[in-house]
């Protein structure tokens, strides 16, 4: 079982010793930052912040920065794990697509029995409720992480809102940029569904009601990441992923739910066209993004626990706390991909290439050109359609082998014929496309060439170089001999 909210996963870590408390002051402006980032990238514990400068409020950070913490908080031994239990109820269903996608999420709900549940009466969240002037988002621990940021920011709340029309819910994970006591910056990307939730509600000439939680249970932050389709629930996913149903209560001034035990909730109403310049913030790229336009939501009403504590997390030149989060995802939805596109073997997302920008896939090629049919078809296949470099390889190379991955497409490869270029969407981060939203992909064919590709040397594409297996063996058998 994944842990039901954050505080008794800290708890949980602080036993294995494997969670530092902090009681020297430190500044949010810059020091906490430079602090997470080098434990961060050390392999060291979750920190706890209890003497934040300017907040009353201790503050949670790195909790996720390792793979072993991540596994831990959602209760799974390894991350294959979950893809194959999403798998193994996926194969007797054989759908085909999105529309068969969405179908096998809402079997899976149905066979695991996790839809969110609400909770009568008041929750652990809103043990303290605070309206109108005394709502003060300043006594939030915000970071000011990086030197050129343009202000403080909340890197790890989760942003509630619905479909006005529909009414189907969505949660996400966007950066807030701290405004003043009562505003905060909406960073909603243009390929979000909170942006076209808000985009809706603006062309109805309605306002938009919004819940931010901070300080979920750890299945429920998981979920935030998870790229799924727009009509699917995150919290029907994140209880599967916790295999539990997810505890939601009413917020206490907009139409929304968010978890019963969340730490901090922040509600309010976006209004059409109310908008304020964002950024420039270091975002997980590792470079800064570009000061931009964004909604500004007014915040009406605070409620939190008694001793509430803030989670956060550090962004920047990778590896940072992303990297747990965005190989979860990579093993989660391996199973989901192949129903898209069902010729993968196995693939990869390096998180050196923030995870969307370089895929690396493997197939069992049947025919020519089948590394070229597999190209289109991610970039056909929903959020990977952002991706920018695609690497095909044989069934034999292991994707997750950066180094046999690198001798492959670096050996493989006739760039004049197996390299394919197109144009066609990147992600709103990407600063290396010469405009903004869409940009140049590649893919490299490293896969062995056949004689119908127009591989026609004489005696055909050459065999690998691997030892003789009976010497192998025998050499295995004798290793001791040796003295090796």
């Amino acid at each position: 079982m994944a842990y039901d909210d954050l505080r008794s996963f800290l708890r949980a870590l602080e036993r294995d010793g494997d969670l530092k408390r902090v009681k020297a002051e430190v500044d949010p402006h810059l020091e906490v930052g430079e602090i997470v980032d080098r434990v961060n990238k050390a392999g060291g514990p979750a920190l706890l912040f209890e003497n934040v400068k300017g907040s009353a409020m201790p503050l949670a950070m790195n909790v996720y920065g390792t793979d072993r913490r991540l596994l831990k908080a959602l209760g799974l031994r390894s991350y294959d794990e979950i893809g194959e239990k999403v798998g193994g109820l996926l194969k007797p269903e054989l759908p085909h697509g999105f529309v068969g996608v969405r179908e096998a999420f809402g079997k899976l709900g149905a066979m695991a029995h996790v839809p969110p549940k609400k909770v009568k009466g008041d929750a652990p969240v809103q043990e303290v409720v605070l309206t109108g002037d005394d709502v003060d988002l300043d006594a939030l621990p915000a970071l000011f992480t990086w030197p050129e940021d343009g202000g403080s920011f909340f890197n790890l709340g989760l942003t509630h809102t619905k479909h006005p029309e529909t009414g189907v819910r969505n949660l996400g994970l966007y950066r807030l940029q701290r405004h003043d006591k009562r505003t905060i910056g909406m960073h909603w990307q243009i390929h979000k569904d909170s942006r076209n939730h808000y985009q809706v509600a603006a062309r109805r000439g309605e306002r938009l009601p919004v819940a931010i939680a901070f300080g979920c249970p750890p299945a429920v932050t998981y979920a935030s990441t998870a790229p799924l389709p727009g009509d699917i629930d995150e919290y029907l996913f994140a209880g599967f992923v916790q295999g539990k149903r997810i505890e939601m209560v009413d917020c206490k001034t907009v139409p929304l739910q968010v978890p019963a035990n969340a730490e901090v909730v922040l509600e309010g109403w976006l209004e059409p066209g109310e908008m304020l310049p964002e950024g420039p913030f270091g975002d997980h790229t590792g470079f800064y993004t570009p000061q931009e336009p964004f909604p500004a939501l007014t915040i009406d009403c605070v409620t939190m626990r008694r001793r509430p504590l803030l989670q956060s997390i550090v962004v920047g030149r990778p590896p940072t706390e992303d990297g747990p989060l965005g190989r979860a995802t990579e093993r989660f939805f391996l199973p989901l991909l192949k129903i898209i596109v069902p010729d993968i073997v196995d693939y990869h997302l390096p998180e050196s290439g923030g995870f969307h920008n370089c895929a690396i896939v493997s197939i069992d090629k049947k025919y020519p050109k089948h590394a070229q049919k597999v190209m289109h078809a991610i970039w056909g296949a929903h959020m990977m359609s952002l991706t920018k470099l695609i690497v095909v390889v044989d069934a034999d190379c292991d994707v997750h082998d950066l180094h046999e991955v690198s001798w492959r497409a670096l050996g493989n490869v006739d760039y004049a014929r197996d390299l394919t270029v197109v144009e066609g969407p990147v992600d709103h981060l990407d600063h290396a496309s010469y405009q903004q939203f869409w940009g140049g992909k590649a893919g490299i064919d490293a896969t062995a060439k056949w004689p119908e590709e127009g591989y026609t040397r004489d005696g055909g594409w050459p065999r690998m170089v691997e030892s003789d297996p009976d010497v192998a063996a025998r050499v295995t058998r004798r290793w001791k001999e040796y003295g090796l």
